[in-house]
């Protein structure tokens, strides 16, 4: 079934709407590691805890603003903010025009859109704090985990029950292999060079992966993201920005490779890293 019709008013509203989400998700992010309240008090500045005015909080437009400083003050605030809203809006756009397969042979392309946003907003966080703290929360995780279930439950009951039991088994099993198999590959890691070389968080992200793309783009995905990992670690590397045996957070990685092939397609992915198959 073909993605949902796009239009200008479609693309600028879902652009405003995403970097909405995107303004709270970078409240996540800085939040949640803290263990404060994702709600209670409500936005304020980082440097003297000033509550912001409402214009103040408007997405891009209120950094760009007060240029990047609070006006009581004056303490930069980072461009992260904007960035990340940004980033959140480009996705929820892009997934107006997302492939996902695996989901049944005539998915609902409204459930498909409603699930990709979901899944962006949910991967976008995750990747933040990985990059902030090598640290993947559990909590997010296993909810992620458990509502790629349930999208992908809703998916198939849109078409039959027959469907739904299908997929769900199928991406159960893709969540149980993705956990599993990192965790081997943790194991083995370790043993081999006598240090951790993958959290067990990233076991967890590619199980979140297994129940929202199924087992081919699971396994898809995990091949971009060792690819691209590869490619931008070893840069990296002989660039001198990461150390000799300094750590880098692989679910950045992960969570991408998710979302290009959420919105590119399995078998697209697929014919570009094996020609011919």
């Amino acid at each position: 079934m073909p993605p949902v019709p796009l239009d200008p008013t479609l693309a600028l509203a879902t652009a405003v709407i995403g970097a909405c989400v995107g303004s709270f998700l970078n409240v996540v992010a800085w939040r949640l590691p803290r263990e404060e309240s994702l709600l209670w008090p409500g936005s304020h500045c980082p440097s003297c805890g000033t509550p912001l005015a409402w214009f103040e909080n408007v997405p891009v437009l209120g950094w760009l603003g007060l240029g990047g400083r609070c006006r009581h003050c004056h303490g930069p605030i980072a461009a992260r903010y904007p960035l990340v809203e940004l980033l959140t809006s480009g996705l929820w756009v892009a997934m107006l025009l997302a492939r996902p397969e695996g989901l049944g042979p005539s998915p609902d392309p409204w459930l498909l859109l409603a699930s990709g946003w979901l899944l962006a907003s949910w991967l976008v966080p995750l990747v933040l704090i990985d990059l902030d703290r090598l640290w993947l929360p559990e909590p997010l995780c296993r909810w992620g985990l458990v509502l790629g279930l349930a999208a992908t439950a809703a998916v198939g009951l849109a078409q039959d029950p027959f469907t739904a039991r299908s997929l769900l088994l199928q991406h159960l099993l893709a969540a149980v292999l993705g956990l599993l198999t990192f965790e081997a590959l943790s194991a083995v890691a370790e043993k081999a060079m006598g240090r951790p070389a993958l959290g067990l968080g990233d076991a967890k992200l590619a199980a979140l992966m297994g129940a929202w793309l199924g087992p081919l783009g699971l396994g898809v995905a995990v091949v971009v993201a060792v690819v691209a990992g590869a490619l931008i670690g070893g840069l990296a590397r002989l660039t001198g920005r990461l150390g000799p045996g300094e750590p880098f957070p692989f679910g950045p990685f992960l969570a991408g490779a998710a979302l290009a092939v959420w919105i590119g397609g399995a078998r697209a992915w697929l014919g570009l890293l094996a020609p011919g198959l």
